[in-house]
């Protein structure tokens, strides 16, 4: 796998555009549980994917997978394929689907044949090179994206206030959320639903597992006690929201082989800087805390 950081004028709205190719036996098959994410859209040539959303939404066979903002584990099974993932941001969301982020929340779709997506049907069918030029391919991607309308720039400072204080860690409220972004709660809950697919107390916690998660598979020598993020009370309460978000116990996780995701979560950690997209802090911003 390889990751493109998107060009300047792109990259508050993505989080990567990363390619990935599997090799394996003509019959043989990976399988894997992705954490909770951002949107994403997914291109394939080759093998086409069997995915589904933990207690929900199922597909297979299609070429151009699309995903809404989730808090559940996504699941797949895949053989050998060469795919492009391209992880949109919330203010990417609000730019290029335009539609409530909470009416696709922990959706998997066919992006072919789901109306939210069918602007990007278009790069679906002309981004793969006969060649594999993995540059020219690129460059399609970037393309399509720069040529699609903009939005209100007031409104893109409101969504990124929101997301820059939803990934400082030293932001563990509501209550702190709302008093860092500087605009009334309502106003606050009524832009997480829209553009983030959750209310904020949700994301919040979500942030703090994902934290948890993101430690644990970049280092497996800590056991989850010592990757578990500082603001749980204790360890049943992360337990809880483990089963919440991956719809299984940690103990059950680790047990489980990841071959694509711990390979994917190091490798985005090493050239990125984030092991998981929602660690990400949007461009134009910095974090507030370490």
């Amino acid at each position: 796998m390889r990751f493109h950081a998107p060009p300047a004028a792109l990259q508050r709205y993505f989080t990567t555009f990363y390619i990935t190719e599997i090799d394996l036996p003509e019959a043989g098959r990976v399988c894997d549980a992705l954490q909770p994410e951002w949107a994403n859209l997914r291109f394939f040539t080759g093998s086409r994917p069997k995915a589904w959303i933990e207690g929900g939404c199922r597909i297979e066979g299609a070429r151009f997978v699309a995903t809404g903002p989730s808090n559940r584990s996504a699941n797949f099974e895949l053989g050998k394929s060469r795919f492009w993932g391209i992880g949109l941001l919330p203010l990417g969301w609000a730019r290029f689907v335009g539609l409530p982020a909470d009416q696709h929340a922990n959706l998997i779709a066919d992006g072919h044949d789901h109306p939210a997506f069918a602007r990007f049907t278009a790069l679906a069918d002309s981004l793969f090179s006969t060649d594999g030029d993995e540059q020219a391919e690129l460059e399609r991607i970037m393309a399509f994206f720069s040529a699609l309308p903009e939005l209100d720039p007031a409104e893109e400072a409101r969504i990124l206030a929101i997301h820059s204080a939803l990934v400082d860690p030293l932001v563990a409220s509501v209550g702190e959320l709302v008093e860092r972004v500087g605009i009334g709660q309502r106003t606050v809950e009524r832009l997480c639903m829209r553009d983030f697919g959750f209310p904020p107390k949700l994301l919040l916690r979500r942030q703090r597992f994902m934290r948890s998660l993101a430690q644990f598979m970049l280092d497996r020598s800590l056991k989850w006690i010592g990757a578990i993020d500082g603001h749980y009370h204790d360890q049943a309460q992360f337990i809880r929201d483990f089963r919440e978000f991956m719809g299984m116990s940690p103990r059950q996780y680790a047990a489980l082989p990841h071959p694509v995701l711990e390979l994917f979560m190091q490798e985005r950690a090493r050239v990125h800087g984030a092991a998981a997209q929602t660690l990400d802090v949007p461009a134009g911003t910095a974090p507030r805390a370490a």
